[in-house]
């Protein structure tokens, strides 16, 4: 399952750390030292956040020179937001049943 691209997606998302470097990519490409400024935490840590975040695809770094930008990959987050989609489909489904088998329980309806 490691190799899982829903699960390697929603393990990166699982950190707050990497969600705010997500953020942070959304609004554009960013490099290493520009990502870590709002942490209070070591390069280093923020280069293993961001070595997570590529494995998952979420992001790519690009080679400009000796400007390595990190950018957004949106495909594996359109992924998971397809998945969370489909499924609150089905529980809203679900709940909508059950609110209204409650509604017909408390009218004193009888099932048959």
């Amino acid at each position: 399952m490691p190799g899982d691209r829903l699960s390697l997606t929603f393990a990166a998302l699982a950190d707050p750390t990497r969600r705010a470097i997500l953020a942070r990519l959304a609004e554009g490409e960013a490099t290493v030292n520009e990502l870590a400024e709002p942490f209070d935490m070591s390069l280093q840590a923020v280069s293993k956040h961001l070595k997570v975040l590529e494995r998952a695809g979420l992001i790519t770094r690009g080679r400009d020179a000796q400007w390595r930008p990190c950018r957004l990959e949106t495909e594996p987050l359109d992924a998971a937001s397809e998945w969370i989609t489909r499924y609150r489909d089905r529980w809203a489904a679900r709940l909508d049943r059950l609110d209204q088998e409650i509604k017909r329980i408390q009218r004193g309806e009888h099932h048959e």
